[in-house]
């Protein structure tokens, strides 16, 4: 079982920062930082936000519910869990605004009236939009811009095929009520995490399968409006480059990758990057602050796995280092990390849901 930790090493932005304790539990971060246990006994948790009060909510798909965690005594511990909604399809995305919490289904995007400090949803979900279901991608991610217009993301149906749904592979915006939707981006395979970071919208993206264990590359995004971001036809391999015609899939030409925007930073193939956060909290050292934190939540097709723990990105440079560790030992897996979202406190909350637990990583500096 998995237990808080207090770590020792060097502080320093890459993996080299990372160094076990003497009782060798298994979850490493730079020195400075404890991991501590801040909730569990969750089905499977997913995606989180953080409510106006500094309540946290999450999603926990296996339950069909939506959750919310209370630390009024600021101990770092939830001090216990509510369920605000149930009964929902596969619920996933969250986020807050104008008087509403938005649950985004595996089939649909509804939301709640929310008043600070409800734990317990006071009416039923209002249906705003039908999402495609069915198919590959289950999972459907809700988020708000500078603009006040509703950002929603669909995976793909397929591993790579031509999609006969333009909801899916894609990003579409919407007025918050769920009207005036239209195709934000597309060639986005699988974009679970959404941020909004100052005027930039940033995603992550799971590349296809059966291209052998390191073609393609996992990536991460600027998105723009109408921006077209390769798949099914192309993929980066290089951060920055030109993207990379996709001739096993075929279709098309390569002159179809010169209008793909490629990923600005990368991770190793089968990753599976999730949900991502950045860091604007008060309790990190000014190293992190505003750098741009990711889950990789694991490979299942890799002959040795990869992901499984939480990576850095300089949203500048697109640098990548590893910030969390130790989920694999060995091909051994004992947690998969899914979603990140900065506390009230200062601290990043961490979703796991192969353990059904929440983790708190804070900076102590001792």
């Amino acid at each position: 079982m998995l237990r808080s930790l207090f770590l020792s090493g060097v502080l320093a932005l890459s993996a080299s920062a990372c160094a076990q304790t003497a009782s060798q539990s298994p979850l490493n971060v730079p020195e400075g930082f404890r991991v501590s246990l801040f909730a569990e006994g969750f089905k499977q948790p997913r995606l989180m936000a953080v409510a106006p009060n500094g309540d946290v909510f999450v999603s926990d798909q296996g339950a069909g519910t939506v959750t919310v965690l209370a630390d009024a005594n600021r101990d770092g511990k939830a001090d216990g869990k509510s369920v605000f909604a149930s009964g929902l399809n596969r619920p996933h995305g969250l986020a807050f605004h104008n008087g509403f919490l938005y649950v985004a289904n595996t089939d649909s995007l509804v939301r709640f009236k929310y008043m600070s400090g409800d734990v317990k949803a006071s009416g039923s979900a209002q249906k705003l939009v039908d999402l495609p279901t069915g198919g590959g991608h289950s999972t459907r991610t809700v988020e708000f811009g500078p603009d006040d217009k509703m950002y929603v993301s669909s995976g793909s149906s397929c591993n790579v095929c031509e999609e006969s749904d333009p909801r899916r592979a894609a990003i579409w915006v919407y007025d918050a009520d769920g009207k005036n939707g239209k195709v934000y981006a597309s060639g986005l395979r699988n974009a679970v995490g959404l941020e909004w970071n100052g005027n930039a919208l940033y995603a992550t993206n799971n590349g296809r399968d059966q291209l052998g264990d390191d073609i393609p590359p996992e990536g991460f995004y600027r998105v723009q409006a109408d921006g077209f971001y390769g798949w099914p036809y192309c993929y980066t391999t290089q951060a920055g480059k030109a993207q990379v015609w996709d001739k096993d899939f075929g279709r098309k030409t390569a002159a179809t990758c010169a209008d793909a925007t490629p990923a600005f930073a990368l991770t190793t193939a089968h990753s599976a990057p999730l949900g991502l956060a950045f860091y604007t909290g008060k309790t990190f050292p000014s190293t992190y602050q505003n750098m741009m934190f990711a889950a990789l939540h694991g490979s299942w097709n890799r002959s040795q796995k990869s992901g499984y723990k939480v990576i850095m990105i300089d949203p500048k440079t697109g640098k990548t280092s590893d910030f969390l560790t130790g989920f694999l030992a060995g091909q051994n897996v004992v947690g998969r990390p899914v979603d990140l979202v900065v506390a009230s406190d200062g601290a990043l909350l961490l979703t796991d849901d192969g353990a059904g637990k929440i983790w708190r990583i804070q900076y102590t500096g001792n």
